[in-house]
């Protein structure tokens, strides 16, 4: 499998999930970049991304990501593989849950990337969120604050199935 460049925002709870996803690869499989820091170059650097974001206030995207998405957009990702994952809050946000991981995939998707990682929104109790599609998932939502107990499952299962993905 390639090297994969996983890109996150700052956060104590996205910096938790990140350990545990890259423990999950092997440290030597993911490069980790933080989105603060982050410029094109870096995400054409990769073939296989890994995008971590959350979902801030009702429905948008943090500073650092809705900073860097002008210049996703002149980037030319045709044949990237691009996975994201997504923390928010389906008890006090259940009508934009996770709605971050909707906003990066129709960019990444626009600029020719292939979304890969959908997961499936069993289990989880929201109104709506545009990360949906086909009853699935984008990405991988987590719920850290609601659904803790599941936080270490989901992302082991995720993390296998990129493995398959990631080629």
């Amino acid at each position: 499998m390639k090297k994969i460049g996983l890109f996150y925002g700052a956060g104590i709870a996205t910096a938790a999930v990140i350990a545990k996803i890259q423990e999950a690869f092997g440290d030597s499989q993911v490069d980790l970049i933080p989105v603060e820091t982050a410029r094109g170059v870096d995400f054409e650097a990769y073939d296989n991304l890994i995008m971590g974001v959350s979902t801030w206030f009702d429905g948008e995207l943090p500073a650092h990501w809705d900073e860097i998405v002008p210049e996703l957009n002149t980037l030319n990702l045709l044949k990237k593989k691009v996975a994201i994952f997504g923390l928010g809050d389906q008890q006090n946000y259940p009508d934009n849950f996770v709605d971050a991981i909707g906003l990066l995939a129709k960019v990444v998707e626009a600029k020719g990337a292939e979304l890969i990682g959908q997961t499936s929104s069993e289990g989880y109790h929201f109104q709506q969120s545009r990360a949906i599609r086909d009853n699935n998932f984008l990405g991988l939502a987590l719920d850290v604050d609601n659904q803790s107990d599941k936080t270490d499952e989901r992302i082991r299962n995720w993390v296998e199935q990129l493995k398959r993905e990631f080629v």
